[in-house]
């Protein structure tokens, strides 16, 4: 059984989850900015399919990207040097949701996108208060690619990517290596392994040590500064 949470309730401690489906943790009738930061700062996060209740899971092992780790392919590199595409942060945060939500991750499976309409309304408002992030990858004054996700202490919270061109969301992921290479991003959170994340230097970690990872890099709720909307270099 999972828990049912009522308005206010808090999470259960993550380790009952379930094993089978992976990390089912809890359900609730909706998904609030304020539940959201909740559920990441212990390590949980929504996921759930149009029509479903709204279904939080904290699976184990938990896929994460350190920024040193991060795998730059030749190609990439070289389509970086070119400067083929101009990489932004913020300017069209509703543009790369609505993208997003358009394009089913891989895992998805044939229920399609997870990015319900309540889901892109919760993290509008997240991005209106400083948590939630764009970070876009431009080509001809069009937007082809990008990624969003959500800030919290020093981890960024990796939600989802998609890509109009090829190599455009791994642009923007390497802009945002860069960035938190620069900055104060200690861990990206790409919540469930896949093929292309792993290609891209991603690896599973237990759920505990992650859990470890989150203590001591965030210690409030409050949401960081220096998320600046513009241009941002795009080496990592």
């Amino acid at each position: 059984m999972i828990a049912w949470l009522r308005p206010g309730a808090a999470f259960p401690p993550p380790e009952r989850a379930l094993a089978t489906p992976n990390g089912l943790l809890a359900a609730s009738r909706d998904v609030t900015p304020e539940r959201v930061i909740d559920a990441y700062r212990h390590g949980i996060f929504p996921w759930y399919s149009e029509g479903q209740p709204v279904l939080w899971w904290s699976p184990d092992p938990r896929m994460v990207l350190y920024p040193a780790e991060f795998h730059l392919s030749r190609s990439l590199a070289r389509r970086i040097r070119r400067a083929e595409f101009d990489v932004r942060i913020d300017t069209a945060f509703d543009a790369v949701i609505g993208a997003c939500a358009a394009t089913p991750r891989e895992g998805d499976g044939p229920a399609g996108t997870w990015i319900t309409p309540a889901m892109q309304d919760a993290y509008r408002a997240l991005h209106r208060l400083g948590y939630a992030h764009s970070v876009e990858a431009w080509q001809g004054g069009e937007l082809v690619g990008g990624l969003y996700g959500l800030a919290l202490g020093q981890v960024f919270f990796g939600e989802s990517m998609f890509a109009r061109v090829t190599d455009a969301s791994k642009v923007a992921l390497a802009a945002l290596v860069g960035t938190a290479r620069r900055g104060d991003i200690a861990l990206i959170d790409c919540q469930q392994e896949t093929r292309h994340l792993a290609s891209l230097g991603a690896r599973p970690i237990p759920r505990a040590r992650f859990a470890r990872a989150l203590v001591q890099l965030i210690h409030s709720n409050e949401a960081p500064r220096g998320w600046i909307p513009g241009t941002l270099p795009e080496h990592a």
